[in-house]
């Protein structure tokens, strides 16, 4: 028998913000297809750092949700809440690197059209704070709290993603210096998961491509954390008829809605005939479609639900 430190393991990491919606349910479903077709375990992290928009009610509504679709985990749920003396371990280490830095740059500032925007629109930090000498600093410190950055270098990090191939960012130049602690001292996604998977053990994370650009900044964190790298796969996402990402702010496909429509086998089949998995449509438990994965099955192309 393995020992858990060699078992493949994989993660659930909802964000219990609201209802889980279809494409919550189609990562997540992929996550757990993965791990369990290598004979490996799936643990669950519930991400409710920001307190104004996640609850415990609403941790407790994604672990019934799961269980109602037989999507299983092998660990005591998890809840990044309660785990923010490990944030700050990482962030004084980082901290005693000499990478830190606090930010008190607006988000007029951050985001103005003059600011260097990657292709996909998003805005890159120009490091304008790493540069402002200890009076400058001093004086903005008396007019308002500074979020906290990590100096990147002028590297690039590449990996070889699961379905996307080959991925490739230099840090700098495709990124910039990325927030740690929020100004209201919440600490940041990137730092969290990275801490929480080396933490618990994670050797495969599988999630949206819309955080593939993620995954280089959590690299480097890993490295300078000295946490292991787990192998990544950043699955297509599902897409609203009218083109538009499925997102909880608009309801869209949620599961409280599809359980008046469908059972847990009839939404599952319907998500693993689009991922290519079974050739046609039928009712499939998540226990039955552990045989049925492939990576090499997967669609690498984003999808329109048409049901």
């Amino acid at each position: 028998m393995e020992s858990a430190a060699h078992i493949p393991t994989g993660r659930f990491a909802p964000s219990p913000s609201g209802r889980m919606h279809l494409g919550n349910i189609w990562s997540g479903l992929l996550a757990w297809l993965s791990a369990r077709s290598q004979g490996g375990r799936m643990v669950l992290r519930l991400e409710d750092l920001d307190p104004d928009r996640c609850t415990r009610a609403w941790c407790d509504q994604v672990m019934r949700d799961l269980e109602w679709l037989g999507l299983t985990w092998d660990n005591e749920p998890v809840y990044q809440s309660e785990r923010t003396d490990l944030y700050a371990q990482a962030f004084r280490k980082l901290e005693e690197q000499g990478l830190i830095y606090p930010c008190y740059c607006t988000r007029a500032e951050r985001l103005a059209a003059s600011a260097p925007h990657r292709s996909d629109g998003q805005a890159i930090y120009d490091g304008r704070c790493r540069r402002r000498s200890p009076q400058e600093l001093e004086e903005l410190s008396h007019s308002r709290r500074p979020a906290w950055r990590v100096a990147v270098p002028e590297e690039e990090y590449a990996f070889r993603d699961l379905l996307q191939g080959e991925v490739r960012e230099n840090l700098a130049r495709d990124c910039g210096d990325f927030i740690l602690r929020r100004s209201d001292g919440v600490y940041a996604y990137q730092l969290a998961v990275v801490v929480d998977d080396g933490d618990m053990g994670v050797t495969q994370v599988v999630r949206g491509s819309d955080l593939l650009s993620s995954t280089p900044r959590q690299m480097y964190l890993q490295d300078l954390l000295g946490l292991p790298r787990p192998e990544y796969g950043h699955v297509p996402l599902l897409l609203a008829a009218d083109g538009r990402r499925l997102a909880k702010r608009d309801r869209d496909r949620e599961l409280g809605e599809l359980q008046q429509q469908y059972t847990a086998p009839e939404i599952l089949g319907r998500l693993a005939f689009m991922a290519g998995l079974i050739p046609e449509y039928a009712p499939m438990t998540a226990q039955a479609l552990v045989s049925c994965f492939s990576w090499d099955k997967l669609p690498r192309e984003d999808l329109a639900v048409q049901w």
